[in-house]
């Protein structure tokens, strides 16, 4: 599913948070750069603050077990732990998968963490909210 979110940080419009998963050939830093290159296609603009609105925003949460920074990315992704409209959607997509360090499944990290006061919900295609 697609989940609408209040934006974290700062006052702004909500955001469309989902979870992919994918198999790739690609290094992990020629798919950050192929991931990029899409986020600029759909008219992201670099050098934004790190708190504020943009067109499009996709991360690698993770890469097969990798931890620790890779090809300049930082794996796995900090916010899986941090923020419902991360962990959530990837609990809808791999649920019983292994967090790369805690080595628990993403079901018991949603089980135990408290995102009290994260406003999150699913967001039907029919354009309003459940």
């Amino acid at each position: 599913p697609v989940y609408e979110s209040e934006a974290v940080g700062f006052d702004g419009d909500a955001f469309y948070n989902l979870v992919v998963g994918l198999k790739t050939t690609l290094s992990v830093g020629e798919l950050a750069a192929c991931l990029k290159e899409i986020e600029k296609d759909h008219g992201r603009v670099r050098g934004e603050k790190k708190f504020s609105s943009r067109t499009l925003d996709i991360d690698i949460l993770t890469y097969n077990d990798c931890v620790g920074e890779i090809e300049g990315v930082q794996l796995p992704r900090d916010e899986i732990l941090k923020h419902a409209f991360v962990l959530k959607p990837l609990v809808d997509l791999a649920p019983d998968a292994m967090h790369p360090q805690t080595r628990a499944s993403y079901r018991a990290l949603l089980d135990a963490a408290d995102f009290s006061g994260q406003n999150l919900w699913v967001v039907p295609f029919g354009g309003k909210k459940q």
